[in-house]
Formats: C-alpha cells, sequence, structure tokens
C-alpha cells in the first residue's frame, strides 16, 4: 500500500481495457480502479457502458489507448470473435477472457487460424444472480478459484499478468487445460444451475400452502435458479457434451433411487436409499471449506430476535466470548418474530460458546456436527 496514497500497489501495471461492461467485466474494473490502475472500458451497448462508467467502474476506452492486457468479458456466443478483434487491435496487449467455458472459443480461433500466443483464457469462478452493470462488486472474487488456460506457447511474461490479475482481485490461480476446466464446470456448476432450475419448476403448480412450508433447505437448492436463461442457454449449449455426461450420470441415480422407493418394503430398497444420502455425505466431505481448507466445523443454531441491533449484539458477545465466526447462515421461519442464525464455529469452541452465550440470555436451539 502507498502511504502517501493509502491505495494497494496492484501487480498489472499499465492501462486494463475491459470489454463488456456486465456484472464480471465492472467487477473487474471496480477492482482494479481501487488499487489505482487505469481502467478503460468498452461495450457494444452505450447504455451499459455509460452506467459503467457511472457507477466507478473505469472510463470510457479511447482510440488512443495502449493497453498491457485485454479482458474480455462478454457473451459466450460473441467470445471468439472479440478475441480475435482484440488480438488484431492491440498487438503488444496479452488478451484474456472471464468465459465460463473455455474449449469451444479456443478451437474456433485455431480453426480460424489466429496467432494464439498472447492470447490466454481464464474464468473466474464467481458471479451473482443478477446481472449488469449496476449489480458489479468488486470483492465477489475474493477467495474464490481463477482457473487459467495455458499452453506451450505461453511465455512466463504474458502468464505472469493474467494470474497477476487474479491475485490483485483476491482469488486465487489455478492451472488447468481447457478440457479439464470445462469437465470441472460442468460437475461444479452448470448441472447445479439445471438441478436448481428443474427443482424450482416444480414450484409453479405447487399449491401455496406448499410453498409456506418451505425453509433454508430449499431456498438453498434452488437459489441460483434466478439466473438469466439468455446466458445459461449460451454456457449449457458451449459447453454440452460434458454437461450431458454428468447428466446422464444423475439421471441413472434418480432412477434408482425412484425405483426403491417405489417399493420401499422389498428387500435392498432400505439400503439403497440409505447409500445415496451416505454417498451424498461422503461427496459433501470432499468440497473444500473456508479458505479452499477441508477443514470442517460445528454449528450452533442461535434463536435471533426479529428486531434491529440483536444480530450485531450475537456477533459482539461471541467476539467477547473469543469464538471467531467461521461462517453464518440465517432462516427466517415463516410468521415468526424471529430468526434462526446457523454459526460455523471450530469444534473446540462448541461448548465455550454455547455456555457464554447461554448465560447471557440466548437461546440455543440446536448443536449440530
Amino acid at each position: 500500500m502507498s502511504e502517501t496514497t493509502g491505495v494497494l500497489s496492484a501487480r498489472v501495471t499499465g492501462t486494463v481495457r475491459i470489454v463488456g461492461a456486465g456484472l464480471l467485466g465492472s467487477s473487474i474494473g471496480h477492482a482494479l480502479m481501487a488499487q489505482g490502475v487505469d481502467v478503460a472500458l468498452d461495450d457494444t451497448s452505450p447504455a451499459q457502458l455509460r452506467l459503467a462508467v457511472d457507477y466507478g467502474a473505469g472510463r470510457p476506452a479511447r482510440a488512443d489507448d495502449d493497453p498491457v492486457l485485454v479482458v474480455v468479458a462478454v457473451p459466450p456466443d460473441v467470445t471468439a470473435d472479440v478475441i480475435e478483434r482484440e488480438l488484431a487491435r492491440f498487438p503488444r496487449a496479452v488478451v484474456t477472457d472471464v468465459a465460463s467455458v473455455k474449449l469451444e472459443p479456443l478451437l474456433a480461433l485455431r480453426e480460424r487460424g489466429v496467432d494464439l500466443r498472447r492470447y490466454i483464457g481464464s474464468h473466474p469462478l464467481a458471479g451473482r444472480e443478477r446481472g449488469g452493470a449496476i449489480a458489479a462488486r468488486a470483492d465477489i472474487f475474493i477467495g474464490r478459484p481463477w482457473v487459467v488456460c495455458r499452453d506451450g506457447e505461453t511465455s512466463a511474461s504474458d502468464l505472469a499478468i493474467v494470474e497477476g490479475l487474479a491475485l490483485d482481485l483476491g482469488a486465487t490461480p489455478i492451472e488447468m487445460s481447457p478440457e479439464e476446466h470445462d469437465r470441472a464446470v460442468a460437475l461444479v456448476s452448470h448441472v447445479p444451475q439445471l438441478v436448481a432450475s428443474l427443482l424450482a419448476g416444480r414450484f409453479i403448480d405447487a399449491p401455496d400452502g406448499s410453498l409456506r412450508l418451505a425453509g433454508q433447505g430449499v431456498r438453498d437448492t434452488t437459489r441460483i435458479a434466478a439466473s438469466a436463461p439468455e446466458l445459461w442457454v449460451q454456457i449449457l449449449g458451449a459447453n454440452s457434451a460434458p454437461v450431458v455426461d454428468v447428466l446422464d450420470a444423475l439421471a441413472a441415480d434418480l432412477s434408482a433411487v425412484a425405483d426403491a422407493l417405489r417399493a420401499p418394503e422389498a428387500p435392498g430398497a432400505r439400503r439403497a436409499v440409505a447409500d445415496t444420502i451416505r454417498r451424498g455425505n461422503d461427496g459433501v466431505e470432499r468440497l473444500p471449506g473456508k479458505h479452499g481448507q477441508n477443514r470442517r466445523f460445528e454449528t450452533i443454531v442461535v434463536m435471533v430476535d426479529d428486531t434491529p441491533g440483536q444480530l450485531g449484539r450475537l456477533f459482539g458477545e461471541l467476539g467477547e466470548l473469543g469464538v471467531n465466526v467461521e461462517d453464518l447462515r440465517l432462516e427466517h421461519s415463516p410468521g415468526a418474530q424471529f430468526g434462526l442464525a446457523e454459526i460455523s464455529v471450530v469444534p473446540s469452541a462448541v461448548r465455550g460458546a454455547v455456555e457464554g452465550l447461554e448465560a447471557r440470555g440466548w437461546r440455543i436451539a440446536s448443536v449440530n456436527d
């Protein structure tokens, strides 16, 4: 950090040109601007561009810009076209893109004979359900993986620029091939989107009384179902083969569970259901926890009155008890004047936290491991 300006020193120096002033492009712009980087924004929509500039994501691009890095943040169906254009327009710049599919644009560019030595595909695993410049935030990349797809022609200096961008935004660079990336996101991003959308779609014809019973579990499961259909049609179409592989396997699993439940008293049926739940337990255990660690926490569920200042008081008293909150999830019961704060802590802190909170008048709903 500069002592005179108080601005963090960025690894990427010089002008960064961002093509596409939507959620990801504008969020990158906000994060770089906060570190004193000159950000030049471009977008085919003048209204979107003006909005991003007004919100402080950068300045409008100029004809005389000479960027060190170009970030292509446009929809998947035009990603290859924009990469080709930017490589030709700025012969001294490294060009990266943040599309959620990496193999299709790369193959399209190779088929056109484009010189790709200055192109490095990348993908930040970050986003929000809402899109556009108005939803952009500088902190959405913090602690998130940022895949970087290098190849044998990628120079160390060019790679350092793209990885430096990820590090400047607080993300964790991870090197993968385009094929590895697309298979991975099919499993952990693209199919979950479809599953959430399919489940949420069942709510359309459900009785109002049924939906009033919805708790945090179903809200968590369907949160991403609010995503934009137009974008996902492109993403899923561009990564269709890996997505279909996962969907076929998932369909077989669903069919097996349905068969077991059609005759729950049949020999082996209960075991089939139990094994399904157990495999889910084992799979969840493999997911990285806080800061990418495989460290597990225990949860304390505290009843919090729905009045101003109660959540702040809870955090303050946990701090006084020396308890660090590793994670937090809030659930509001329909019609009730209180909420449930599910607090994740290290196992060694559970007893002291529960005893200390109860001594201060808090009601503990449950303690789970």
